[in-house]
């Protein structure tokens, strides 16, 4: 049975500094009836002051929050993303900005683009994931995988390269999942909300990007449709929001805008 519709809910809560108080939170935050529920990124620990060292608040995939991700996802009988700290097994003990995924699917993605822009230096206490684009598929129903819904997955300034995108539409990505922490400054809710439909619009894709709250981030997270209609945000508060992703609107869109069939490389 191939997708036609699929459910989701993004999370938009902060992450706090102790990780037992986050971990705790998912059961009460995670809705049920939805296909998938998103929680930004590092929603294990947030990243602390910049430049924090953050080896020891790391796990490992199957640690404390991933297994808590994965009791969750099965009790809802649903799939959540959300981010977290990854041990690495290398002497220095710089720790990936990883995506788990749990539920009717396991995966994990480790952040490939690293924030060493806007005054920060995330590189100087993250390692980068190696340059793979991952992409998931979503069954849907248990049976069917081949036929589920394929995802793409991003983490907050992966956002700004375009490349990484269409490198997981070309491996067949149909909707882009961006959990972030998009640090707030002067114009950088304009840049997420530009950027997330940019990713949309150029790709024909859905993008469903999860952020932290203000103060310290932007929020305003979003779904957006693959003609670029946004089809619900968040302000800047903590929040849930819900939409519907349908494959038809997505088979529409590539017929009236057919600019991947349409490319000359």
């Amino acid at each position: 049975m191939t997708w036609t519709t699929l459910d989701v809910a993004l999370v938009q809560e902060p992450a706090g500094l102790e990780p037992d108080a986050n971990r705790a939170r998912i059961d009460a935050l995670t809705p049920g009836g939805v296909d998938l529920v998103v929680f930004p990124e590092v929603f294990a620990r947030d990243f602390g002051s910049p430049g924090t060292p953050l080896g020891a608040y790391a796990e490992g995939l199957d640690g404390p929050f991933a297994t808590e991700v994965e009791r969750v996802a099965r009790d809802r009988g649903t799939t959540i993303v959300a981010g977290m700290l990854e041990q690495v097994p290398d002497e220095a003990g710089t720790p990936f900005n990883t995506l788990v995924v749990r539920g009717h699917v396991e995966a994990a993605y480790r952040k490939i683009h690293l924030y060493d822009s806007f005054g920060y230096r995330e590189s100087d206490v993250l390692a980068a994931g190696p340059v793979a684009p991952r992409v998931i598929t979503l069954p849907a129903d248990r049976a069917a995988a081949a036929d589920g819904a394929r995802i793409g997955l991003m983490t907050c300034y992966d956002l700004r390269f375009p490349e990484l995108a269409r490198a997981l539409v070309d491996q067949g990505a149909e909707i882009l999942v961006v959990p972030a922490a998009w640090v707030a400054g002067d114009r950088k809710v304009d840049h997420w909300r530009t950027l997330l439909r940019a990713r949309a619009i150029e790709n024909t894709v859905f993008v469903v990007a999860c952020g932290q709250p203000a103060p310290r981030y932007c929020g305003h997270s979003m779904v957006i449709d693959p003609l670029g209609d946004v089809l619900a945000e968040a302000g800047p508060d903590p929040s849930v929001i819900t939409a519907t992703l349908s494959r038809e609107v997505l088979a529409q869109a590539r017929r009236v805008n057919p600019s991947l069939a349409n490319r000359r490389l």
